[in-house]
C-alpha cells in the first residue's frame, strides 16, 4: 500500500540531496518518477532541484495553483518526489495524501518544518498531520548539538526577527540552529528566564 511521507529537518540537512538519491534509486531499477519543486524557489535556477553539495536535476514546479490529479501525471509512475514541501498548501497536501492512498502512488515530500520565526508553514503543518510516516533528517548547529530550527541572518550576519515568512536563499540568508542557540540569538538566557520556560 502506497503510503504519504514527510521528511523534514532545519536547513542544511541534506533534503535535496536524499531526494536526489532516492530517484536515482528508483530510476536504476528501472522505474519512472516524477520530480517537483517551488516555482518561486530560483536557488539553483527556475525547475532545478539542487543540493549543497552539487548536484542538480530538472523537475516541474508547483505554485498554489497547481493540482496534483493523477491524470496530469505520466503513466506507470512509480513514486512522486517533492522538494521544498513546506511551500504546499494545506489543499496540495490533501490531494497528495488522496493520491497516496486512493491512486497507490508512494508520495515522498522533503522540506522544512517551521520558519524563522518558530512558525509552522502551513503545507508542512498538514503534512505534520496527514503523513503516514514522519522522518526527522538531522543536522548540527556550530554548537555542536543538533539544529531543529532555522534563523534568518541580514548581510551582516546578524539574526533578523520580523519579516516574510518567505524569503528565498540559502547559507547567506539562514543558519540551522540548536533552540539553545537560537534562544541565546535573541538576547534571552533560557537558564536564566524560568518563567518563559518552565
Amino acid at each position: 500500500m502506497a503510503k504519504l511521507y514527510f521528511r523534514y529537518a532545519a536547513m542544511n540537512a541534506g533534503k535535496s540531496t536524499a531526494l536526489l538519491q532516492a530517484a536515482y534509486n528508483y530510476e536504476e531499477r528501472g522505474m519512472q518518477v516524477a520530480l517537483f519543486t517551488a516555482a518561486h524557489d530560483s536557488r539553483s535556477g527556475r525547475g532545478q532541484i539542487g543540493s549543497r553539495l552539487g548536484l542538480t536535476r530538472p523537475a516541474a514546479t508547483f505554485g498554489p495553483e497547481t493540482r496534483f490529479e493523477r491524470a496530469a501525471l505520466p503513466a506507470g509512475l512509480a513514486c512522486l518526489l517533492i522538494d521544498e514541501a513546506q511551500f504546499l498548501t494545506p489543499d496540495q497536501v490533501l490531494q497528495l495524501h488522496r493520491l497516496a492512498h486512493v491512486g497507490d502512488l508512494p508520495v515522498l515530500c522533503y522540506g522544512l518544518r517551521g520558519d524563522f520565526r518558530g512558525e509552522p508553514f502551513p503545507g508542512s503543518a498538514r503534512l505534520l498531520t496527514l503523513a503516514d510516516e514522519l522522518e526527522e533528517m538531522k543536522t548540527i548547529c556550530a554548537c555542536g548539538r543538533k539544529a531543529s530550527m532555522n534563523m534568518r541572518i541580514d548581510a551582516e550576519g546578524r539574526r533578523v526577527l520580523e519579516g516574510e515568512q518567505v524569503l528565498i536563499g540559502g547559507n547567506e540568508r539562514y543558519r540551522a540552529v540548536c533552540p539553545s542557540c537560537y534562544y541565546a540569538e535573541q538576547g534571552v538566557d533560557p537558564a536564566r528566564a524560568p518563567g518563559l520556560f518552565g
